[in-house]
């Protein structure tokens, strides 16, 4: 009897996936929404406007063949404008946690992480 061998759904034959989430936190955005625009070294990967609660992600993989993308955002609210790195393998690769979820949430008073949604861990600000 062969007995089937099964994978989490995060790893294939083509690597590792990780799934990158930034959310817009902001509590008092009213009508400014929060711009987003991602890009990794392979190319565009596209942006919106974000409303309160509104959310922008993308899956990228991790293989041990080929190089993994570092992936910046900027964001802009406002007159505010913030670049930072979304996803960098070696930053992420442990801190994403074994689900591979590497979440931001935008907020008024900076940049939180979080691997499962509940726990944010302030990593920078604005400025």
């Amino acid at each position: 009897m062969a007995m089937k061998h099964h994978q989490p759904e995060y790893f294939s034959i083509h690597g590792i996936r990780y799934h990158v989430r930034v959310v817009n936190g902001f509590t008092n955005n009213s009508s400014l929404p929060l711009i987003i625009w991602c890009a990794s070294q392979d190319g565009d990967i596209g942006g919106r406007a974000l409303q309160e609660g509104d959310d922008f992600s993308w899956n990228t993989r991790h293989s041990f063949w080929t190089s993994t993308p570092a992936f910046s955002c900027t964001m802009k609210w406002d007159q505010i404008r913030k670049k930072f790195k979304a996803f960098q393998i070696h930053r992420d690769r442990s801190r994403c946690g074994v689900s591979r979820k590497c979440l931001w949430l935008v907020r008024e008073d900076g940049f939180y992480f979080s691997n499962d949604e509940y726990n944010w861990v302030k990593d920078f600000s604005w400025s």
